[in-house]
């Protein structure tokens, strides 16, 4: 059974008493990405339009790059949106889409684009940012009447969010944070991305993509330093096809093969290096990245594990197949933050990496909405 129709199976069973959850049903609707028959009546059900614009935001380390996703009714808090690692910053489609579908659903929605993501590195600056961006916003009456916003973070970001929330100078303006697919411990995650081996010791093929960032960073401890920028290079280009390849499949083959000719004209030993990444050869890349991790991971910053806890709701949700970021990152993770806040856990077949695009039984789809009625509610 599809998750559409299943969808419509669900509302024919809530009683029309229970919109909380019937919010958290209409956004797992529209996140399903299609607007027929009963599940097309739930995605638009008490939507509204919205106007969208750019807008600068201050930062200590230089101004942000942020849009405004603005219901014509607010029937909720701001919250900021914060994209993962990725070149596309906050024109990312499936980001842009997320921010339109809470927007639609009467959340204001600030999506902000952190400098260093653009250019695939995780560094310690990214939590002051979160934090500079959320001072600002909660200090805006017309985004924050209560003085207080959410924090959303996709992927890496949602522990770097984690991370700033808990910083004294937010204890009082975050109203919740949510991790889609985040860390709890930088170092554990690129561990697993390198050998493929979990922290409960359960086996799982990693994901190539966090292992080909990771290659990105400490290209300069693998290389000569003549070849580090080319080996980047080579790298940025396999990755701007990888993206391609989501919807332009003719551009995406163009892209693959540039950084194939780029691999050619490498000498040694970036040439083996980028061919490990042309080949999306994991096994061959891991045991050579493995040893720098903890060096590359090190800061406190870069984990929520090793930073203050917020002190206001946390909510954690991931999908059980991730292959980039681990289910087992978020279930640590709440085991850490339990103790000092109230988190709020769901492990689901429905999303992959950081997107809900899967099928399951009808309790899943319940467990989702119910998850999202709580969030949108914080």
């Amino acid at each position: 059974m599809t998750l559409l129709a299943l969808l419509g199976a669900v509302l024919l069973s809530v009683p029309l008493s229970l919109h909380p959850l019937l919010r958290g049903l209409s956004l797992v609707a529209r996140a399903s990405g299609r607007d027929e028959g009963l599940a097309g009546h739930l995605a638009r059900w008490d939507t509204q339009p919205i106007t969208v614009e750019d807008t600068p935001v201050p930062s200590r380390h230089g101004p942000l790059r942020a849009r405004v996703f603005r219901p014509a009714r607010p029937g909720g808090r701001t919250v900021l949106l914060i994209p993962g690692v990725h070149a596309e910053g906050i024109d990312e489609p499936r980001l842009d889409a997320l921010a339109r579908q809470l927007a639609t659903g009467g959340l204001t929605v600030l999506t902000l684009e952190l400098p260093d993501l653009l250019r695939y590195q995780l560094t310690p600056r990214e939590p002051d940012m979160i934090e500079d961006a959320a001072l600002w916003a909660s200090a805006r009456p017309e985004l924050a009447p209560d003085g207080r916003v959410g924090l959303m973070g996709i992927s890496f970001s949602g522990g770097l969010s984690l991370v700033a929330a808990g910083r004294p100078a937010l204890a009082d303006k975050v109203a919740f944070t949510f991790s889609l697919g985040g860390h709890g411990d930088l170092t554990r995650v690129l561990a697993f991305l390198c050998t493929g081996i979990q922290a409960d010791g359960v086996h799982r093929a990693p994901h190539d993509y966090g292992v080909v960032i990771l290659l990105l960073n400490v290209a300069g401890q693998l290389v000569p330093a003549e070849q580090v920028e080319p080996l980047r290079a080579g790298i940025l280009t396999f990755l701007r096809a990888s993206h391609l390849a989501m919807h332009d499949a003719r551009r995406a083959a163009e892209t693959f093969a540039e950084a194939r000719r780029l691999q050619a004209e490498l000498p040694e030993p970036a040439a083996t290096l980028l061919r490990h990444v042309n080949e999306r050869n994991v096994a061959a890349l891991g045991p050579l990245l493995l040893p720098h991790v903890k060096d590359f991971a090190s800061a406190r910053a870069l984990s929520p594990e090793h930073s203050p806890a917020p002190s206001s709701p946390v909510f954690l949700l991931h999908g059980t197949d991730d292959t980039v970021i681990p289910a087992i990152e978020s279930e640590r993770l709440a085991r850490v933050l339990e103790p000092r806040t109230h988190v709020r856990l769901l492990l689901t077949p429905l999303i992959t990496h950081a997107e809900m695009d899967r099928v399951a039984a009808p309790p899943d789809v319940w467990r989702l909405a119910d998850f999202w009625a709580a969030l949108l509610g914080a």
